[in-house]
């Protein structure tokens, strides 16, 4: 089905509403705003395009976008493409073949496998389950870092999507117990759904101590940080600790010996609370580029495809989705955020699993495209696209940033003046100017929107 982006009158009004994340090692800055609104609704992402609809001419296209490409900031390593969404056509190709770091547009290919393996509607559970032969009780993560601590609602208020929270399970808890006539409890908790090492191959030691990424852990809450936002030591601890807390609030005393343990087949669930859906889980992390998400959404694709739920056992889980998608080429994957450095993917891999994204009939894909920041508005592009080359397209490109030192990249989706869409994807990885780069790739993506 031809597909074409919705108009963009909305996003005004999403633009002031959102909280940016990270993007590399960007450390996170609240925006002013009255109400957090979602960007997407349960209406239409895409609206059908005119079949009449021309494509821009290649010589053109190609004039300009070469030019810009050799604007020294990028350094001597860049590649670009850009492709019409509904044919696949190739309208400008800048040895897109070519394998580069991806930095956070990693987060794109993450997104298409956790859509096309969990699937948007699935949500995340964790539970709390109880020894039928004693006053036992187990924490059981489902690998939801979003579940939110004690201090949720100081930190997240309207927060988009509303996530789980420990007080909830607490109350939960605490009600089944208090119906069993049960008013004390010994707890362990079960972080087991995910395995593995916490961190991944091509990490760097930099990204936890300037807090781009916390500890992977099948049981955190707030993706793995204090109230202070440093990171926790042992968010599996921490959050059972936290728990504890709770339910004794709730009336219910816990024992002073929390320990890791493991959920027996033979213990019955007493409570659960689940995370939003996948589809705004997806939209979460690509807007805000969110690192921890992104693995912990891997690791269900790895736990899906039958892999351990490892980052090994993840990149080849992620493999064998996009292999049924027939988009596996050109993706060599280490993580599923982009902070490896070990990540190759090429632009050509990026623009076609875009394009793919864009026509997917039941629409199971569609939470890419969404959850992708627009330009000059929201997430990791909304202080961007202010500059005279790139403001034309301000609201009219959505793109997923990727910010490493010494690597810029930018992928997306745009629609011409004529209605046609296209899909790109323009990296750097040996940058000499970071901030001259950035305004090339941002006035590279506003030529496509005004061809």
């Amino acid at each position: 089905m031809i597909a074409t982006l919705a108009l963009l009158q909305i996003h005004a009004v999403v633009a002031a509403s959102y909280v940016l994340g990270r993007d590399g090692g960007r450390a996170p800055a609240p925006i002013a705003s009255p109400r957090p609104t979602p960007l997407v609704t349960a209406g239409p992402v895409l609206a059908a395009a005119d079949d009449k609809a021309h494509l821009p001419a290649k010589g053109t296209l190609a004039a300009k976008l070469t030019s810009v490409m050799g604007t020294p900031g990028l350094g001597p390593s860049v590649a670009g493409i850009v492709m019409d969404a509904r044919t696949g056509a190739v309208l400008f190709d800048g040895r897109s073949g070519k394998p580069m770091t991806p930095a956070s547009t990693t987060k794109v290919v993450t997104a298409a496998a956790v859509l096309a393996t969990v699937g948007p509607d699935a949500r995340l559970v964790t539970k709390v389950v109880r020894d039928p032969a004693k006053n036992a009780i187990v924490l059981v993560g489902g690998g939801d870092p979003t579940l939110a601590g004690p201090g949720a609602g100081r930190r997240t208020g309207d927060a988009y999507p509303k996530p789980a929270t420990l007080a909830q399970l607490a109350a939960r808890t605490a009600a089944a117990l208090k119906a069993a006539n049960i008013r004390s409890v010994t707890l362990s908790y079960d972080a087991s759904v995910f395995s593995g090492p916490a961190t991944a191959p091509g990490w760097l030691p930099n990204y936890f101590t300037e807090g781009s990424v916390a500890l992977i852990s099948g049981l955190t809450m707030d993706e793995g940080r204090a109230e202070d936002g440093s990171l926790l030591p042992d968010p599996p601890r921490a959050t059972a600790t936290a728990f504890a807390g709770l339910l004794e609030k709730q009336g219910i005393k816990v024992a002073e010996n929390i320990r890791p343990g493991r959920a027996a087949g033979g213990m019955a669930e007493i409570a659960r609370v689940e995370s939003p859906p996948v589809y705004a889980l997806v939209e979460r992390m690509l807007t805000l580029s969110d690192n921890v998400l992104a693995e912990a959404l891997a690791r269900h694709v790895a736990i899906k495809e039958g892999q351990p739920p490892t980052f090994t056992g993840a990149a080849k889980a992620i493999r064998a989705v996009l292999t049924r998608l027939k988009a596996e080429q050109g993706i060599e994957l280490s993580d599923g955020s982009g902070l490896s450095r070990r990540n190759r993917i090429t632009p050509a891999a990026l623009a076609r699993l875009l394009a793919i994204a864009v026509n997917q009939g039941d629409g199971s894909l569609h939470s890419l495209i969404s959850g992708l920041p627009v330009a000059g508005f929201t997430g990791t592009l909304h202080d961007r696209y202010h500059r005279p080359r790139s403001a034309p397209g301000a609201g009219l490109v959505r793109a997923k940033t990727g910010t490493l030192n010494g690597v810029n990249t930018l992928a997306g989706i745009t629609s011409t003046s004529s209605g046609r869409v296209l899909t790109f994807a323009f990296m750097a990885d040996q940058v000499a100017d970071p901030e001259r780069a950035i305004a090339a790739l941002d006035e590279m993506a506003t030529i496509v929107s005004q061809s």
